[in-house]
């Protein structure tokens, strides 16, 4: 029997955190409900809920988590609807996850878009992730921090260009039913120049032998319903 597609996306989504967190030699809370990855002050907690009924004991592991480092940061990405951090002075929002089952069309990228295997290249999908995210948090720019270098061995990074400069870039990471892209993004000063769809075409003729997942933005879900991906649910992330 398939695997359901919400399944599908939180497992690959407690992958790519596994292998981020392992990277950057965070803690790892792992459970049946729920994976946490605990970092530093900059990066906080970070929870994923992967079931959609925690059980008790669960719950409250996860809310003593959330209340040990709310003097920090804190995410809890909820694809379920489980759970209800406002009395822990968590604000919610809505951020749809979606999927592509493979077979559609494969368009050729309209600009360069090469994996990012070496040491220089990481540093370039490094500094566009924390400028192009604006990752508050993370700023100065400090090289390694985000993206340590042993990240290369766990994930795939790719990066954009137009004429040769550093444009756009993303993540992906395959397990053994999907691959998942995170972090897809444009520089300021060159977006609305077709940077996140050269990426992602370049995503569809990589991986499309798999259903691919990812969560969207508001002004990036266009872009992913145009190339086929629907949404499964919408998640709830506090923080």
């Amino acid at each position: 029997m398939p695997t359901e597609p919400l399944t599908l996306a939180t497992r690959n989504a407690a992958t790519f955190w596994t292998a981020v967190g392992e990277a950057r030699g965070y803690a790892l809370v792992r459970r049946p409900g729920f994976l946490a990855v605990s970092g530093d002050e900059r990066a906080g907690l970070r929870v994923l809920t992967l079931v959609p009924d925690l059980s008790g004991a669960e719950l409250s592991e996860l809310i003593a988590l959330a209340r040990d480092q709310r003097g920090g940061r804190v995410v809890v990405e909820d694809a379920y609807g489980t759970v209800d951090m406002s009395a822990l002075g968590l604000g919610a929002r809505q951020l749809p996850v979606m999927i592509r089952y493979p077979g559609g069309p494969r368009p050729e990228p309209a600009l360069k878009v090469e994996q990012a295997t070496s040491l220089d290249g990481l540093r370039v999908a490094e500094r566009i992730v924390v400028d192009g995210f604006a990752l508050e948090h993370f700023q100065p720019y400090q090289p390694g921090v985000v993206f340590p270098e042993a990240i290369l061995d766990r994930v795939e990074l790719f990066v954009a260009a137009i004429d040769d400069q550093p444009a756009g870039a993303c993540l992906a990471i395959q397990d053994d039913e999907t691959v998942g892209l995170y972090w897809v993004t444009t520089m300021p000063q060159h977006r609305s120049r077709g940077v996140a769809r050269a990426i992602m075409h370049s995503m569809l003729r990589r991986y499309d032998t798999l259903p691919m997942t990812l969560t969207a933005s508001r002004l990036g879900r266009p872009l992913y319903e145009s190339l086929g991906f629907e949404k499964i649910v919408d998640a709830t992330w506090w923080a």
